[in-house]
């Protein structure tokens, strides 16, 4: 499957270096979906190089920085955190945004990290592993579905979006960039001239931001104990490697299948998603306001929130398979936050099927409303792989000793691991 990869440092510096160069350039291609139309970067100013280094301080100070939103009280740094793994800091199922600070939010905040291969999306992706006649169908982009091209095009998104940031326009963003503290810093590195073009001065912010979340020691740092592990600089206990085990069992918890566990055959290290896009029947969460509207679904890659892809009705439900690596501290899950516990999350799949009383409400006519945050039309297009599949009442596909012992080693993919004092291994 398409893996992140292990780059060292000195090679991240050179690549750090070669976007800021290169990405207003990319800009110039077309869109990667009608969705992300509005987006217009600008080509570079050669009478103002600027440096990954300056970019990416730059991309720092405006990540942490409320002034840019509507209501000044939000940065991107409030749904995505630098203390937790730059996902949000609560267990809110959505972010608050919009004008006021208030608007509630239509899916979950995922986390930022290990994002820097997803490719760009695919309705037939071929992967990297040397068989380019397997279609893996719908793969990548950014975003839960997957409606931004690029790290430039997705940088810029939170700050237009009317339940995020807010702005109006490119031109709105720029006026609250014109009067920030980082104003003389956008004239000192692209010219005193720069708020004249404001749609320029918007891509440069976009820019800035973009090369901030390219930061390998921010963003991809691969310090997970089972990144040590891997390297052969520490050992799993007994019940983090059943959990490996069980994980990647395809009679149990399958999760391998999607969530690829193991080191690439170029020598990358896994970043724990394929990347594509799946439907697994999650509930539907009745406590976004959103959901209180009958008629309204989130249906992922076919829509609202994507245009481009609406008359495919195969592709309704769908959502990138986002990264597990940090998942153990993450408190709301699934694209509309409806789960808050991660044991609740590995029960849910081992049970989705079996038990569905236990997940969903139960209809008119009695039995389980299963798949009840998609139209019935669309119901065909969940998941039935292991370990979905099974029969009500019959067994699941895990029991809670794997679910103890899967828990234990996710959360060996927490990044900054340090092993024991005095112990090389551990």
């Amino acid at each position: 499957m398409f893996k992140a990869l292990s780059l060292l440092p000195a090679v991240c510096l050179l690549a750090a270096a070669a976007l800021a160069a290169s990405a207003d350039q990319a800009a110039r291609r077309p869109p990667a979906t009608k969705a992300a139309a509005a987006f217009r970067p600008y080509a570079p100013d050669p009478a103002h190089p600027v440096s990954a280094a300056q970019l990416d301080a730059l991309g720092r100070r405006l990540f942490s920085d409320p002034a840019l939103s509507a209501s000044g009280q939000l940065s991107c740094a409030s749904c995505h955190s630098p203390a937790h793994a730059y996902g949000p800091p609560n267990a809110l199922a959505t972010q608050p945004g919009g004008k006021d600070g208030a608007q509630p939010g239509v899916r979950a905040a995922p986390s930022l990290r290990y994002l820097q291969n997803v490719p760009p999306f695919s309705e037939h992706f071929r992967d990297n592993d040397g068989n380019d006649s397997e279609d893996a169908g719908p793969t990548g982009g950014l975003t839960w579905d997957g409606r931004a091209g690029s790290a430039h095009e997705q940088a810029g998104l939170p700050l237009l979006a009317a339940n995020e940031m807010a702005n109006r326009s490119e031109e709105e963003a720029a006026e609250r960039l014109r009067r920030s503290r980082h104003a003389a810093e956008f004239q000192r590195l692209f010219g005193q001239d720069i708020f004249k073009e404001p749609r320029r001065a918007f891509a440069k912010a976009a820019l800035a931001l973009e090369v901030f979340q390219q930061n390998p020691r921010e963003f991809y740092p691969y310090d997970s104990k089972y990144d040590a592990y891997l390297r052969g600089q520490a050992r799993l206990s007994a019940q983090e490697a059943r959990g490996l085990r069980a994980f990647n069992d395809p009679a149990k918890g399958n999760c391998a299948s999607c969530h690829v566990s193991r080191i690439g055959e170029d020598g990358a290290f896994p970043s724990f998603s394929d990347y594509g896009h799946i439907a697994v029947g999650a509930p539907r969460n009745a406590g976004l306001p959103a959901n209180a509207n009958p008629a309204y679904f989130d249906l992922g890659l076919c829509g609202p929130y994507r245009a481009d892809l609406k008359q495919h009705a195969e592709y309704c439900g769908l959502f990138r398979t986002p990264s597990l690596r940090n998942v153990a501290r993450r408190q709301a899950f699934f694209h509309n936050g409806v789960f808050h516990d991660l044991r609740q999350v590995l029960r849910f799949y081992a049970e989705r099927d079996v038990r569905p009383e236990k997940w969903y409400p139960r209809g008119q006519d009695g039995r389980p409303a299963k798949f009840n945050d998609l139209p019935a039309a669309y119901r065909a297009n969940v998941n039935m792989e292991p370990p979905f599949g099974g029969k009500p009442g019959g067994k699941p596909a895990f029991g809670e000793r794997d679910i103890d012992d899967m828990l234990a080693f996710l959360k060996t993919l927490n990044d900054g691991y340090r092993p024991p004092a005095g112990r090389a291994k551990s």
